[in-house]
């Protein structure tokens, strides 16, 4: 996935801006981002400091990890499994 040209506290400007009341279509206009880009942003991170952010990121990346390496010791497990149902 393409890395952000966007830091975490520029996130957070652009989000407290569009709560300020400011229009979203001149926020999107000046930040140089679509709607769509600005809506997830929101929906996402609407409301977190940029530490808060760059917390639910690495939360993020080390909840993907510890998912890839249930799926690979499970499939380990149920290779075993199978090798002893064979000798049985």
């Amino acid at each position: 996935m393409k890395a952000s040209k966007f830091s975490d506290a520029q996130k957070a400007f652009i989000l407290k801006q569009g709560a300020d009341g400011i229009p979203m279509a001149e926020i999107c206009r000046k930040a140089g981002i679509s709607q769509a880009t600005y809506f997830n942003w929101k929906k996402k991170y609407d409301g977190l400091l940029p530490t808060e952010m760059r917390r639910l990121k690495l939360l993020e990346n080390e909840n993907t990890k510890l998912r890839k390496l249930v799926a690979d010791l499970s499939l380990d497990r149920e290779m075993l499994q199978e090798v002893i149902r064979r000798k049985i």
